[in-house]
């Protein structure tokens, strides 16, 4: 039982995405949070939003739940209920608009409770904080976990963002269920994902949930002796709801959450996997100094390909440009840059 100070960013980004999400939504709207702890999210939602008629939180560590309790009584938000239950299990008949899962360490065993306990149409959340394995540092970790092979490195992060997307779409498959990312990101220790389930379209293909192949991988360098994943290798974000995302009335970190809120309706218009790093294509191509990200993203796009910033890394860019154009780029940029360094010193 605690109070996570540092997941405050990642509480102000449920708020923004809540309200965005469901609103004009009609009414008799269900959520549930599935591992309250002292309900800190769960509450600030349901407080914040106004977004749901009945808002349950369930808790099974006692003295959890007795936080909880008093902390919904503090507030008064009407429709909150806070009982003991077990996540593992599905815990109402009835199926909910909005499911929360939000563990310490992998979210892989409270997963089939959340996809069996959300409506079609609904929206589940989930939380993963084992990036250590995520990322590819507990290989055999991710393996039995997940079932997939993860990348290790600087690109590890995302790799990992991707791994638990592509394992959730595949579980929801096993239900007949299509997931559609609505907002997924990494930040810090851990990753954060917006999924809406439901029954798969006429005009759907398969999900892109794919291995990588580095011998066919046109991609940024991974890093890879061999394949990898499989990863969703689709968008992260709904353009139209980031465009909608703005920060709660009262946010524990207004300067980080706008900043971070501009990045990812940036980013959302470049649903390419995997980013880029001017220091390590500077290294990678040889080149006196890493050109300026913002000016690659020029570049790119003012040779038609669509790129921009990346949340994931800061300094990092995300393009769907093919590596050999990207590198090309960065060439002609470095070259740019050494001459004029030459000026300088002459």
């Amino acid at each position: 039982m605690f109070y996570n100070a540092a997941m405050a960013l990642d509480r102000d980004l449920s708020v923004a995405f809540v309200t965005a999400a469901f609103a004009g939504a009609p009414h008799g709207r269900r959520a549930w949070e599935m591992l309250a702890a002292t309900g800190a999210r769960g509450l600030r939602i349901a407080h914040e939003t106004g977004r749901f008629d009945d808002f349950l939180l369930t808790e099974r560590v006692t003295d959890a739940l007795r936080v909880a309790r008093a902390n919904a009584a503090a507030l008064g938000v009407p429709g909150v209920r806070v009982e003991a239950a077990d996540a593992m299990r599905p815990v109402e008949s009835a199926a909910f608009d909005y499911v929360d899962l939000d563990p310490f360490g992998s979210p892989a065993p409270f997963l089939p409770a959340a996809l069996a306990a959300v409506r079609p149409g609904g929206v589940v959340a989930v939380t993963a904080t084992d990036m250590m394995v995520l990322a590819g540092v507990q290989k055999g970790a991710a393996e039995r976990r997940y079932g997939a092979i993860p990348v290790r490195g600087r690109l590890g992060p995302e790799g990992g963002l991707r791994l638990l997307l592509g394992f959730v779409a595949r579980e929801a498959a096993r239900r007949g269920s299509a997931v559609r990312p609505l907002l997924c990101y990494v930040h810090d220790h851990h990753v954060r994902l917006y999924v809406r389930l439901g029954p798969p379209g006429p005009t759907d293909g398969p999900a892109p949930v794919a291995e990588i192949d580095p011998a066919t991988w046109t991609g940024p360098e991974l890093g890879l002796c061999g394949r990898a994943g499989p990863f969703w290798l689709g968008p992260l974000f709904d353009p139209d709801l980031t465009d909608r995302l703005v920060p709660p009335a009262a946010p524990a970190r207004p300067r980080d959450v706008a900043r971070i809120l501009a990045r990812f309706r940036e980013e959302a218009r470049v649903p390419a996997p995997f980013y880029y790093e001017t220091n390590r294509l500077a290294g990678a191509l040889g080149l006196p100094a890493p050109p300026s990200p913002d000016a690659l993203v020029a570049a790119l796009r003012a040779a038609g390909h669509a790129a921009a910033r990346t949340h994931a890394r800061e300094g990092a860019f995300r393009t769907v440009a093919p590596r050999a154009v990207v590198n090309a780029l960065a060439r002609s940029l470095g070259a740019g840059a050494q001459s004029q360094n030459d000026r300088v010193r002459a």
